[in-house]
């Protein structure tokens, strides 16, 4: 059996935990929590960027376009707000790459 330690480690982040069998609360709560820091490294803020990020290329690619997707949407809605078109149009992308990110790595993604 693989402990916590091996699933998310403080340089890496791996995507295939699922397609494996080997999700628990302790990789869902890490893999959350990694998810936020990243974003906050997206915004300037000198925090946790993983080093690698295990998984399938597909996983990879889904994973990476939710994140970038999820950091556009923010920037979007604090800088012009909710009502805006350009906003509603960056939800659109996020809620479509969240959900090519969930049915590629079964992974559920952490913010809603």
């Amino acid at each position: 059996m693989i402990n916590d330690k091996e699933l998310v480690q403080e340089d890496t982040i791996d995507l295939g935990a699922a397609r494996r069998g080997e999700l628990n609360e302790t990789f869902l709560s890490a893999f959350g929590n990694a998810i936020k820091l990243m974003l906050s490294w997206t915004f300037g803020n000198n925090v946790f960027f993983p080093k690698q990020i295990k998984g399938t290329e597909r996983e990879v690619q889904s994973f990476m376009k939710a994140l970038q997707s999820e950091r556009d949407y923010m920037k979007t809605y604090t800088r012009l707000g909710l009502n805006n078109p350009r906003t509603y149009d960056n939800k659109y992308k996020l809620d479509t790459a969240v959900k090519d990110f969930e049915t590629t790595t079964k992974l559920k993604w952490p913010f809603k």
